[in-house]
């Protein structure tokens, strides 16, 4: 395996750099602290191609590798965390429309997700199937032409200012297999938002509750048949946790590079802090956590590009690790700061916040951790099946 990047993937590192230190890192401590949802810098990132990443160059995206993605998110990240990561939920919910929509539904609404005239929420969790997705009780009743859904779905990122919803609803029995998705125009008559989530980060984008409530869409508008929803939703989440992963990479990388101009320019005791070896010590640590987080995201993704057999696995591992870790990097780096870095005049303080939730979402650590050791024990004492 070569671990260099190419040539092009450089180039869409530095552009992706360049973005993010022009249109989101000087503005992302007034979004954080407004709570203001930055469509219009949204709509710039599109002329980019970053609200379509991976989506098929016939299909009017980029076409890019998962790990070219990656590489791409971690620098807007480094920007702005919560704005990143909104982009690749658009992303996904984009990618889920073009890989298994029928045609004409992808040509009425794909060019507005992909230009960022419309932009898309995506909804599976709800108030009782969280880490239990496939629990999920929101239902689609087929009604002729077409589907009435009724429910509710809570966290959703974007959800009341957002123009797309891709819903996963029951049709059919219970479990994984009931499961559908579905496109609603979020402002079909019947859905209603609650208010915006009061959250510890990711204040730059709005997160509420949505119910439906006997909302009617024609049945051309489900993606794929009747009964394929959990598949492309678990396929979703794959590339979801490496995308999360890397908003991760993001933060701890803005964050590490903080630390080095602070301890450069602090000085204590009569020298700077840099020259004081307990602190070299935690950058050296830092910088290993981070590059290792990277090298374990960047594999994961290989193996997604490469259709390996094992690529879920690798996925969870690498969510669970960089989000654990480039969190613990984003902690040190504020303790580093001293009182400086619990003050908002730093973005130590919004680093964490944002950071914290990663290991949240998109499946809980806890469930990477159970998905981990299922697959670890199907394999009889032998390691390198997995290899």
């Amino acid at each position: 395996m070569d671990f260099e990047l190419s040539d092009e993937q450089r180039l869409l590192t530095d552009s992706a750099r360049a973005f993010a230190a022009r249109e989101l890192a000087p503005h992302a401590a007034d979004w954080d602290r407004d709570h203001h949802f930055p469509v219009e810098v949204i709509r710039r990132a599109a002329e980019q191609g970053y609200l379509a990443l991976y989506i098929a160059e016939e299909d009017g995206g980029l076409g890019l590798s998962r790990l070219s993605s990656s590489l791409i998110f971690e620098q807007l990240a480094a920007g702005c965390v919560a704005t990143t990561a909104y982009l690749t939920i658009h992303n996904m919910a984009t990618w889920m429309l073009a890989s298994f929509a029928d045609q004409a539904l992808k040509d009425t609404w794909l060019p507005g997700l992909i230009s960022g005239q419309t932009l898309a929420s995506y909804c599976l969790t709800e108030p009782d199937a969280g880490s239990d997705a496939a629990n999920l009780r929101t239902r689609a009743r087929r009604e002729g032409a077409d589907y009435a859904i009724d429910g509710s779905k809570c966290f959703i990122s974007g959800a009341g200012s957002t123009d797309v919803l891709i819903v996963m609803a029951r049709t059919g029995e219970d479990g994984a297999k009931g499961i559908s998705c579905f496109l609603v125009p979020a402002d079909a008559p019947g859905v209603r938002y609650g208010r915006n989530e009061d959250k510890m980060g990711w204040k730059a984008q709005p997160t509420r509750t949505i119910t439906f409530e006997g909302v009617r869409i024609p049945a051309s508008n489900r993606i794929g048949p009747e009964g394929d929803g959990f598949v492309y939703a678990m396929k979703g989440l794959d590339g979801g946790r490496l995308n999360i992963a890397s908003c991760s990479l993001g933060a701890a990388e803005a964050a590490l590079e903080q630390s080095l101009r602070y301890v450069e320019e602090r000085k204590q005791f009569g020298k700077a802090l840099s020259e004081f070896q307990a602190l070299q010590f935690k950058l050296a640590d830092m910088l290993t956590d981070l590059t290792a987080s990277r090298q374990m995201v960047r594999l994961a993704a290989h193996k997604l590009d490469h259709n390996h057999g094992e690529a879920s696995l690798y996925c969870a591992m690498a969510k669970r690790f960089a989000t654990d870790h480039c969190f613990a990097v984003c902690n040190e780096a504020l303790q580093l700061h001293g009182g400086y870095g619990y003050l908002n005049d730093y973005p130590l303080e919004r680093w964490v916040r944002d950071a914290r939730v990663h290991q949240i979402l998109e499946g809980t650590n806890e469930i990477m951790r159970v998905i981990v050791a299922r697959r670890l024990l199907l394999q009889g004492g032998m390691l390198d099946r997995l290899l």
